[in-house]
């Protein structure tokens, strides 16, 4: 390859060089504008020049390949790319702001700020997870923020895409990464879990909370391999005012063996988001880490091994969604609600890994002031808790797969919607309009949801409206 002449001032393939931004260990980056193109640029250019790490070039051609597939707002769009042959380079849209790298003289921040934070970013890897994309180096700075609050990915050179050729893995036998943030099972040489991600996440969640990183700044092959049989001291150990629940999502982000974390992104965001809801378990209360006797079983009969088939990524997300049904628990008939129950119980069977949100919207008055209280005097929000949990006892599902929602609103079509939005959800779950004058000219909660829902929605009907009807069951996607 030529040795490339770049310095403010040339031109690549109609690009004009500006000044360079960064300098980094395996590129550099350089502002850069284009006839026809008013937004800002960056040319994201590899070191290649006589003695560089041969990982640099390798991790550009990864990158070279994934950015151009990449659409949506969690990552930088990419303009162009150049080849070897006559000079490489990626052209990606210039992000406004710093990157969380920049927060680190901060440390520890608040625990609702970093709750926050942290649920932007595992919002950001749900939507690289389902571009086949698992990221493998997320850290402080590989995440940015745009002005309107949305995390984005940057850095994708040691990424893997369920469906290009992993060059890294092909080329070389050492795991690539920042050491302090990488998943055990990396050691291990497996490469196509995306909850390597969640365990990344997690020690940022670990570290922005209590301003050390849970298994500190060991760099070496035995520092890493240390993590598949060593946890980390649990945050309550470092911050005795740290909340029960934070520690619960931390831990088991950093669970040992994958299986034992969170299935998948969408699922640590919706905990942070909703952490009244976070089912707390003997993690939330531990003060210690695990003894030795069990560190050492871990050493010698360890669980966590490379994977001996090749997962796909795909099929890992679509085995665990967030499940959605809405109930009406103050007006609904007791046959809409059990074939909703019977409905939900036929698609979780099928989905071991699925999350349910079981969801009642409180209807507000336009005009008149709500009262929080029934004719009996009981609390309207917290009966209808009880009552959406006792509707799901039937399931059986396990507390950690569970949670319950009141939702107060004037619209409940609209409600229902922006919670889906927010969360992620995948499938909602929704019972058919009943037979009224009322629903049948001002239309139904679920024909607007149906209608206007980003993710599936199926529309149950109870028994007795299915024999007048033959679309008793309907799927919109």
């Amino acid at each position: 390859m030529p040795k490339p002449l770049v310095k403010p001032g040339a031109v690549i393939d109609g690009y004009t060089i500006g000044e360079c931004v960064h300098a980094g260990g395996m590129a550099t980056l350089w502002t850069v504008t284009h006839v026809g193109i008013d937004a800002p640029l960056l040319m994201k250019i590899p070191r290649a020049s006589e003695g560089e790490d041969p990982a640099a070039i390798v991790s550009f051609e990864m990158e070279m390949m994934i950015l151009p597939r990449l659409t949506g707002p969690h990552v930088p769009h990419c303009y162009g790319t150049g080849d070897f042959a006559h000079q490489a380079y990626a052209v990606i849209e210039r992000i406004s702001g710093t990157t969380l790298y920049k927060r680190l003289p901060d440390l520890p921040l608040p625990y609702d700020e970093v709750r926050l934070l942290v649920a932007k970013i595992a919002t950001a890897l749900a939507d690289l997870h389902r571009q086949n994309v698992i990221h493998h180096d997320i850290k402080p700075s590989s995440i940015m923020f745009r002005d309107n609050g949305e995390a984005v990915l940057i850095d994708f050179g040691l990424s893997h895409h369920d469906h290009l050729p992993d060059l890294l893995q092909a080329e070389f036998r050492l795991p690539y990464g920042t050491a302090p943030y990488m998943a055990p099972e990396r050691i291990l040489g497996v490469r196509d879990d995306p909850r390597s991600d969640l365990f990344s996440l997690g020690v940022l969640l670990y570290f922005f909370t209590t301003g050390e990183r849970p298994f500190g700044e060991g760099e070496t092959l035995r520092a890493i391999r240390r993590r598949l049989w060593r946890d980390p001291y649990p945050p309550r150990a470092l911050r005795s005012d740290y909340p029960p629940w934070l520690q619960e999502v931390v831990l088991r982000c950093l669970e040992i063996e994958p299986d034992w974390r969170y299935p998948t992104a969408a699922q640590l965001a919706f905990d942070l988001t909703h952490p009244d809801q976070v089912k707390l378990t003997a993690r939330a209360e531990r003060m210690k880490r695990d003894p030795l006797s069990v560190a050492w079983r871990r050493r010698f009969n360890p669980d966590v091994k490379p994977s001996g088939a090749r997962s796909d990524l795909a099929t890992q997300i679509a085995m665990s969604p967030i499940v959605t049904v809405a109930l009406d628990t103050a007006e609904g008939a007791p046959e809409l609600n059990e074939s909703l129950r019977v409905t939900t119980e036929r698609i979780l069977a099928t989905l071991p890994s699925a999350r349910l949100a079981c969801v009642n919207v409180l209807k507000l008055n336009r005009i008149a002031v709500d009262k929080t209280l029934d004719e009996q005097g009981s609390n309207k929000h917290i009966d209808r808790l009880v009552a959406l949990r006792h509707w799901a006892t039937p399931l059986k599902l396990d507390e950690n797969r569970l949670s319950v929602h009141v939702l107060e609103a004037v619209d409940p079509a609209t409600a229902l919607l922006e919670f889906a939005e927010m969360n992620s959800v995948d499938h909602l779950i929704i019972g058919a309009r009943q037979n009224s004058f009322r629903r049948t000219w001002l239309g139904s909660v679920s024909a607007k949801v149906a209608a206007e829902a980003t993710c599936t929605v199926t529309v149950v009907r109870p028994p007795r409206m299915a024999a007048a009807k033959p679309d008793a069951g309907v799927v919109w996607g």
